[in-house]
């Protein structure tokens, strides 16, 4: 058994496709097909199903599936630390986060005090990062909620308030705190379903006796500022955001029930994290800590 059938295996059984698969790894098709065979042949079984030009992962490819993943991560991990032990690594450090704009300030201070380190940023969902750490994609994800989850660890480093935006002709224009059930009959300018900030604000509006009246849903906060300032709505907004709309809508606290959310810095407990890694750990929960 070879590494790189291990490799070839792994991308064929995330894709189930061999012509993509073959795209992806770029190699010809009628090599990837060999290789699997090899492969199949030196375990005494298939490991999937064949139904005419279509393949899908069987029993016995899923439970192969999951040590192949576990020994690629492991010789990964493997490799990353013998080239930071030997000084070879300056630091590469792959994140996860949902979104870049909250945190981007604290990401452009890192690079500029370690311009040697390679930080790749994706964008993920929840579920998707969850993943994307026990496969060994990652090194670290930001997230909220704080994943609560076997086999991963995190550092909860920000807890921020949700306050409600209003138009500054709107009968709130003259408050700075409310109970959000008084907010029961305006209409809302929400998050699209599907975002984790959109399934916390609709649990608080739950938990003040009211489902929402939604009459715009939009991708990014960002475009909440133009339709508040048309006095189409309210919108629910996260303090880390504030200085982006200060002046176009009029901001006011919520009493009751506390609105918040925090943030965690998270990473697969056990799996070897590089000098890099955990430089930048450090620094993104200190930068928080201080202030």
């Amino acid at each position: 058994m070879e590494l790189l059938q291990l490799h070839y295996f792994r991308t064929v059984a995330k894709l189930e496709h061999m012509t993509k698969a073959a795209q992806e790894l770029r190699i010809a098709q009628p090599a990837l097909s060999k290789t699997i065979a090899r492969l199949e042949e030196d375990l005494g079984v298939p490991l999937f199903d064949r139904h005419g030009r279509n393949i899908q992962l069987n029993s016995f490819g899923k439970a192969f599936l999951k040590k192949a993943e576990m020994a690629l991560m492991l010789l990964e991990e493997g490799r990353r630390e013998v080239e930071d032990l030997a000084g070879m690594e300056r630091g590469r450090v792959f994140l996860a986060t949902t979104t870049h704009k909250c945190f981007s300030d604290v990401i452009g201070s890192f690079i500029t005090l370690h311009p040697d380190v390679r930080l790749q940023i994706t964008q993920a969902s929840g579920e998707e990062k969850v993943q994307q750490l026990q496969n060994g994609e990652i090194d670290l994800c930001i997230t909220f909620p704080p994943i609560e989850q076997k086999g991963i660890e995190g550092l909860s480093f920000l807890t921020e308030e949700i306050l409600l935006a209003v138009p500054h002709t709107h009968r709130f224009a003259n408050r700075s705190n409310i109970d959000l059930s008084e907010a029961a009959g305006d209409p809302f300018i929400c998050i699209k379903k599907g975002n984790p900030f959109r399934e916390m604000t609709d649990e608080f509006c739950q938990l003040a006796g009211f489902t929402p009246n939604i009459i715009c849903e939009v991708d990014e906060h960002s475009a909440i500022g133009h339709f508040i300032r048309l006095g189409i709505g309210v919108a629910f907004l996260p303090e880390t955001l504030i200085e982006h709309f200060e002046t176009s809508l009029h901001l006011v606290h919520i009493n009751h029930p506390i609105c918040q959310r925090t943030y965690q810095i998270a990473w697969l407990e056990g799996r070897y994290m590089s000098v890099a890694a955990r430089k930048f750990r450090e620094f993104v929960v200190q930068s928080f800590t201080a202030l």
